[in-house]
């Protein structure tokens, strides 16, 4: 390829700059993935499904980052495309853009527009509870929050600004969800056609840090909880028994306190459960023969679907907190938390030598990192472990 070719593959790559197909877009549903290569920062080579294979550079022009298509892998070398990037990029360091001389023809919606399209596509994946909490983040902090920008103009700077913003209106919890939702929203945008790849501008952004309570019980407060679980679920009185039974549940099971309190007998299936609604969507929980049992002591009434069901008023039990602070303080547990129940099923698994992605499993997490920050050890097994380390160090110095 000569200089004058290569001038001239400049020039029609920078003119359909100026034509505003710097959003390069392919068909739904067909996805595509881009290997970046270290020849030059911001050459990278874009696999289509359909088995095509364009070369692409990516710069910013005129305050905005741009895709040009420099051609074919088929026709055109990487050493080619490689001076064409280069030749592309010095267009770019010395601000010349056609765009900025052309009307731009947006094809991105309108934030507000997005933010229905992404609900009406999305949000049909999450649980009734989830779709609830995040429909009262998206009324509170998102539905108008950039209405009057395009989804593809919001940069580090409006994200900041409304981060900024939502901290001084509600807790720095609920501002990481309420971060964490937009982020899934730009990522979609992207993913969508709408926005340039790895430009969501959420991650630049720091999140709050988080509390983190890394509570779990020892083998002589489980005994302690233990017997008095096993006295209320044996007593007279028939919705603390239940409530028993169900905190019993949760922590043979690791399961969260929604996914017990709203199971249905037909969810039972011998030593498993089909959570139908669980947080990160249907999965199957395995049951040993302690937890099966505890369900066998449950009475079934012919009309009567739910497994914790609130006698009195033939409805679903809802919650168990009065009944769970009178379990605790009588095991002599004051500040113990349902929640801590599952961070003990995690954490005796790891103690058990259990691997993470085993124990993630059965807590039903979609990432390591989540199942990790619940296995904590408590300190007769950190000693045991470092006996066992040193005694085998001092084997192999013999």
């Amino acid at each position: 390829m000569t200089v004058l070719a290569l001038r001239q593959v400049v020039d029609d790559a920078l003119a359909k700059v100026g034509a505003d197909v710097s959003l390069i877009r392919i068909p739904k549903g067909k996805p595509r993935t881009t290997t970046w290569l270290a020849s030059e920062h911001g050459l990278g080579i874009r696999h289509y499904a359909s088995g095509r294979n364009v070369y692409i550079v990516q710069t910013r022009m005129g305050g905005k980052l741009r895709t040009v298509t420099l051609g074919p892998a088929s026709v055109i070398t990487r050493t080619q495309a490689t001076q064409v990037a280069r030749m592309v990029l010095a267009h770019a360091r010395t601000g010349e853009n056609p765009a900025t001389n052309r009307k731009r023809i947006r094809s991105a919606p309108r934030y507000t527009d997005f933010l229905d399209e992404f609900w009406q596509k999305w949000a049909r994946r999450w649980s009734a509870k989830t779709y609830a909490i995040n429909g009262s983040y998206r009324r509170l902090y998102l539905q108008n929050a950039f209405a009057e920008l395009c989804i593809d103009e919001l940069n580090e700077e409006h994200v900041t600004k409304w981060f900024a913003e939502v901290n001084r209106q509600t807790s720095p919890g609920a501002a990481n969800m309420a971060l964490g939702l937009l982020n899934l929203m730009l990522n979609k945008a992207e993913a969508w056609g709408y926005r340039l790849e790895n430009t969501n501008p959420c991650r630049v952004v720091r999140m709050n840090r988080r509390r983190h309570c890394e509570r779990f019980l020892t083998y002589k407060e489980l005994a302690r909880l233990g017997s008095v679980l096993a006295r209320a679920g044996d007593g007279d009185h028939a919705m603390r028994s239940l409530a028993a039974k169900a905190a019993t549940l949760l922590l043979l099971t690791g399961c969260r306190r929604g996914e017990i309190l709203g199971l249905h007998w037909s969810d039972i299936h011998g030593t498993r459960i089909k959570l139908r609604h669980g947080k990160t969507g249907p999965r199957m929980v395995w049951m040993g023969d302690e937890a099966r049992a505890v369900i066998d002591t449950i009475p079934r009434h012919r009309k009567i679907p739910w497994v914790f069901w609130n006698t009195p008023y033939r409805r679903p039990m809802r919650s168990i907190d009065g009944f769970w602070r009178q379990f605790r303080d009588e095991a002599g547990l004051p500040g113990l938390r349902i929640h801590d129940l599952r961070h003990t099923f995690a954490s005796h698994a790891a103690m058990n030598k259990e691997t993470l992605p085993m124990i993630g499993r059965l807590l039903g997490h979609a990432t390591v990192q989540s199942t990790a920050r619940y296995t904590h050890l408590d300190d007769g097994h950190v000693l045991d472990a470092t006996e066992q380390i040193g005694t085998a160090i001092e084997r192999m110095l013999g």
